[in-house]
């Protein structure tokens, strides 16, 4: 159980400093640089939960071919 709370958390910290970077360089008139930068966290965000899900899948073939 712990792993999947560092994980949430990790997500939410990722979350919070691309937010905090994306509205600085929004005032800085550098827009499309904001956005590149959020693009970039939701892809790694998104690698983090395809691993998770990889994860949560195995302990489920695991379960049910009881190997």
């Amino acid at each position: 159980m712990n792993i999947e709370v560092n994980a949430i958390f990790q997500i939410a910290g990722i979350g919070i400093i691309i937010a905090m970077i994306h509205t600085v360089l929004k005032q800085m008139g550098k827009e499309d640089i904001a956005h590149w930068v959020t693009v970039i966290g939701f892809v790694v965000v998104l690698f983090m939960v395809i691993r998770m899900l990889d994860g949560l899948l195995q302990e489920i073939k695991t379960i049910f071919l009881f190997q």
